[in-house]
């Protein structure tokens, strides 16, 4: 029995409406939907993507601001909002779901902004999430997903010597990375795939996307011992609707 599971930034979900952009679900057809941005309050839509029962949302206190959101089509076991520290639970950023097998962790990382003016608070996330992460895992094998906001290696942006001291790939933020790596986490993807040129983020200017100059930020990263079960990733580049494209994994048994 194999498992689709698909998560995509969509830089506000009314604009995306607008632009018709779920419209690959009838061909992907995952099993659960993981979005992030938002950029919407409790009621400003009507409903949606009702092939999914199983709706979870989360919002920032802040309106028009970040944001999460799960459809499933499998009950969970149970929902949690936030990792319980105020400091980090006022943004809407994260998800998790409980299922039998396995947690799913939906998550908007907060980008540490122009000249890191965030990078502080960034770091401490960082920390926090990690040891959110790490305490799931002690319970059953974690799926995480969604932008995690950091380009690991050079190979995940188009233009690394130009963008070292910049947010998505300053040596904190990357360590960041390396640190959810070191903990038992796999980044799904490159399980797969050892090369350069695949991105998942694409500046609106200079013909960015077309040009394929781009950064992989967005990702799904596994506890090593899902390994066995993980039969493919992918990264769904020619979706449009956003500034970024969805990213998936298959999983059997």
């Amino acid at each position: 029995m194999e498992q689709k599971l698909i998560s995509w930034n969509v830089n506000g979900l009314r604009a995306a409406l607008r632009k018709e952009a779920f419209t690959f679900l009838e061909e992907e057809n995952p099993e659960i939907l993981c979005i992030q941005e938002t950029k919407l309050q409790e009621g400003q839509i009507e409903p949606i993507l009702q092939q999914y029962p199983y709706q979870v949302w989360n919002y920032a206190v802040k309106k028009g601001y970040s944001g999460t959101a799960v459809f499933s089509k499998q009950e969970p076991v149970s929902v949690a909002r936030g990792m319980g520290i105020p400091e980090h639970d006022q943004e809407g950023r994260l998800i998790t779901l409980e299922f039998p097998g396995y947690f799913l962790v939906n998550v908007y990382t907060p980008n540490a902004q122009r000249e890191l003016a965030r990078l502080e608070y960034r770091m401490r996330w960082d920390r926090d999430f990690l040891a959110y992460l790490s305490r799931l895992d002690t319970r059953k094998p974690v799926i995480l997903c969604g932008d995690l906001n950091v380009a690991h290696q050079e190979i995940d942006l188009a233009n690394p010597a130009a963008n070292r001291k910049n947010a998505g790939f300053s040596d904190e933020e990357r360590q960041g990375f390396s640190d959810l790596l070191a903990a038992g986490f796999l980044d799904s993807f490159r399980e797969f795939n050892s090369e350069g040129g695949h991105y998942t983020w694409w500046t609106y200017m200079f013909k960015a996307r077309e040009n394929n100059v781009g950064w992989r930020i967005d990702y799904f990263c596994v506890s090593r011992r899902l390994r066995p079960s993980l039969k493919e990733a992918t990264i769904h580049s020619r979706v449009m609707g956003s500034d970024h494209c969805p990213v998936g994994i298959i999983l059997t048994g």
